[in-house]
This record gives structure tokens, sequence and C-alpha cells, in this order.
């Protein structure tokens, strides 16, 4: 799929477009390495609500336009926000970074990223703030925030730990080192590494996969995997009976019963 279309505005521009119910979001500032500016990240906050507000839409794709996913903050915008303490998302929106900030809302539905080339920092930390990671055999990466005399506040200091454990996670934390799509894999920062030119179609491969499951089951269980990762596994449990209940009680789950006897594909609604 071709993401070649350059941006006109110089600050950049976060592009959505659906297909079926897929969300594309489109990181466009290719002549600056994609690197996000204050209404780059409004924007972003932008579609990631809408999609989550939008009924007909089930599995948002983030992805970006030209040769690299972003090299990450441009730093003459975004610095005068980080020395006030101001978010550059406003308010009220789905946090891309789904930190659970006060007055920011959560992302319920499921999030695909599909990374290459320069893949640096904020890249890093919206990859892992998403679901699953389509990784190019050509990316970059690199959280180099103690190169600038800055640290990681975007989830990469909970989140690479999460997934790789301390000592892998300070190692690349505290040397700002660059590192490729292999070692990414090895950390499990990402799930696939497919060649370059593809990241996008795998994502969209798997983001329709989910999107033909029941819509309530999906955000159900990814929700209920989040909480059992960032409560423990007896939060999540407490949850079991109560959401099967309510799970088993939807139009879905009939439809699930009626294609299985009918040896069909489900044509679920989201009811």
């Amino acid at each position: 799929m071709n993401t070649a279309n350059p941006t006109a505005h110089p600050e950049g521009s976060i592009d959505t477009d659906v297909l079926g119910s897929l969300l594309l979001i489109g990181i466009n500032r290719p002549a600056k390495l994609n690197g996000f500016t204050p209404k780059m990240f409004r924007e972003l906050g932008e579609a990631y609500t809408r999609l989550d507000d939008d009924p007909v839409l089930r599995v948002g794709v983030l992805h970006a336009m030209g040769d690299h996913f972003t090299a990450g903050l441009d730093l003459p915008t975004i610095a005068p926000l980080m020395q006030r303490g101001e978010k550059a998302v406003p308010p009220g929106l789905v946090d891309p970074l789904n930190l659970d900030m006060d007055g920011y809302r959560r992302r319920t539905k499921p999030m695909i990223v599909a990374v290459k080339g320069i893949t640096y920092t904020l890249g890093i930390e919206l990859m892992l703030a998403a679901d699953i990671v389509v990784a190019a055999d050509n990316c970059r990466f690199s959280q180099l925030e103690v190169k600038r005399g800055i640290m990681a506040t975007g989830g990469a200091t909970l989140r690479m730990a999460e997934r790789a454990g301390l000592g892998n996670a300070l190692m690349h934390l505290l040397t700002g080192d660059e590192f490729g799509s292999a070692e990414a894999l090895r950390l499990n920062f990402v799930q696939k590494v497919v060649p370059a030119g593809s990241e996008l179609d795998e994502a969209l491969k798997l983001a329709n996969a989910i999107a033909a499951q029941a819509p309530l089951a999906v955000v159900a269980t990814r929700l209920n995997a989040l909480k059992a990762v960032e409560h423990g596994p007896i939060e999540a449990m407490r949850e079991f009976i109560d959401t099967q209940q309510r799970l088993s009680r939807s139009e879905d789950a009939a439809e699930g019963v009626r294609s299985f006897v009918e040896r069909r594909e489900a044509r679920f609604q989201g009811r």
C-alpha cells in the first residue's frame, strides 16, 4: 500500500482513512522524519478518539508516510510545553500513549502499529502503547532521551521493563543506543518482523482478522488482558463471571452459536 503522500503543512498532520471497519491513522511529516509537533499530537488524540467513538470502526492501524515512522519529538516546538508542564494532547480526548492520566480517556478498541526505518523515542512509546506491532526489517530503534538531558515520559520506562525485563530495558534506556528489528523482536517490543515495504499490508491483514470477530468480545478480551498486566491476574479474574454473563446475553453471542450450527462465517454487529 502506498504511504508516500507528502504533507503540505509545515507543522505536519495526522491523516485518517476509513477502510471498511478499520481506521488508518497516518503520521504525515516525512520531510522532517515525521517529527511530532503540538499540532500533530492534537490531531493524533482526535484520531484515537474517533476510533473509540465511532461504532462502525473496530480496529485502528497507525502507520507513517515516507521512509520512516518517526524521529520522535520536534523538540523546538515541544520543549516550551515540557517546561510549562503542559500536555500536547487536549484533555478529554483518548490518550494515544494510554497512560491513564487524569483528564484523559483510555482507548478501548484494538490498535495495530506498522513501523519502519527510524523509530525513535515517541515512536517506540506509541508502539508499546498499542496492542500489536508489525516492524519492517529495516527499523532503527532508539529511546535516546538521556542524550538530550530529559527522561522518557511516554511510557517507555514502564513498558520496556514490563516486556523485556529490567536489565534489558535499562541497557537501552540508559545508553540511548540504536538497535534493530531483530533485537526489538527478542525483547517483545514488536510481534512480527517483515520485509520493508510490507509492514502496512501485514498490519492491515491482522486488523481485518480482528475486525471480523465479535466487537464486544474483542474489547472485553483486550481490557481484561490489560488489567491483568497493570493490576495483576487476581483483579482480572474477578471480572470473568460478570463479563462472560454480559457477553453471553448479546446478539453477537447468539450469532456465534447460529454460525457454528449452520457452519458459516459469523456476521457480528457489535450488539
